[in-house]
């Protein structure tokens, strides 16, 4: 939950998730659709999915979690981090658990002149880390280096006056704590251009669809939407995504801003008025987005709100 997302805004969602689920009996007991709702808003779906195959694959197996890393690492969307966190922590296995923050702290102790995700980089800094498991205990160690980068070893202005590592740190000696890692290559930003037909009827509900296709975004229901060509009319096209006729003239009711990962998404909204009646088919379904859980994107609260702000003119 916390890929991109602040924690003081995960920690009541993952309350929740944990409250609905308490178990991976529970979890693995779960429609797909249920645990994509109470992860609606966070991104990375995929993340859902997999947590949620997992724990089907574990409840089918032993019912419990295996207890080290290389077993660990064989489920569903684990990847040598959360193995080796949940293996070190969970099961005090010595293993270096290798997230940013340990990356940057070991990167200035190190002064890796190298990426530390690079390959070599990465054994460099496993194999400091590994040194400081031994005789330890692994889950603290790991846990001690984790905050350290989170609170003390930052990647501006990095507190050295009150690190404990700053003795033994070759960045500090040098008096360039900043200049290590090295700047990492950014993906470059991909734009796009979305319509969004926004179907609602007279009693205020939306008619949304359920994500079939692509990359992103699937298994979500949002209204339809498609990418929107240079100098295509955004109302037509909107009013061509749907299985339904429209009741009145549709209406362009503002754009919004969405990012997935690299891509910067503009989203252009048109309310479509439409009749209240049976879904279209079994991808589609009716829904009072004010009210009800919703399996969804944070994209649709942004449409309604769109819609709404709109309406209110």
């Amino acid at each position: 939950m916390l890929q991109q997302t602040q924690v003081d805004r995960v920690a009541p969602r993952f309350e929740a998730f944990v409250r609905r689920f308490p178990t991976l009996s529970a979890l693995a007991a779960a429609s797909e659709e249920e645990v994509l709702a109470l992860w609606s808003g966070l991104g990375y779906y995929r993340r859902a999915r997999l947590l949620h195959r997992l724990a089907r694959e574990v409840a089918a197996g032993t019912g419990e979690l295996p207890g080290d890393q290389a077993k660990l690492g064989r489920l569903p969307g684990v990847g040598p981090y959360t193995a080796a966190a949940v293996a070190s922590i969970a099961f005090g296995e010595a293993v270096p658990v290798l997230d940013g923050n340990v990356l940057r702290v070991s990167a200035r102790v190190l002064a890796l002149g190298q990426d530390p995700r690079s390959a070599g980089g990465r054994r460099a800094v496993a194999d400091w880390v590994r040194a400081l498991l031994e005789g330890a205990q692994p889950g603290r160690v790991n846990e001690a280096l984790m905050e350290l980068g989170a609170t003390v070893c930052t990647p501006r202005s990095p507190r050295c006056g009150t690190c404990p590592l700053a003795d033994f740190c070759r960045a500090h000696r040098l008096g360039r704590p900043e200049a290590f890692p090295p700047p990492r290559r950014v993906r470059p930003a991909e734009d796009h251009r979305w319509v969004a037909a926004c179907p609602v009827e007279p009693g205020g509900r939306w008619l949304l669809r359920r994500v079939t296709e692509g990359p992103i975004l699937r298994g979500l229901w949002l209204p339809p939407f498609a990418d929107l060509a240079e100098g295509g009319d955004p109302v037509a096209a909107a009013v061509a995504l749907l299985p339904v006729v429209p009741r009145a003239a549709s209406r362009h009711v503002g754009q919004v801003e969405h990012g997935i990962t690299h891509r910067r998404i503009r989203v252009i909204a048109i309310v479509v008025p439409v009749l209240d009646g049976p879904a279209p088919g079994p991808e589609w379904r009716w829904f009072n987005v004010e009210e009800q859980e919703v399996a969804t994107s944070s994209l649709l609260r942004k449409l309604v709100a769109a819609a709404a702000r709109a309406g209110s003119k």
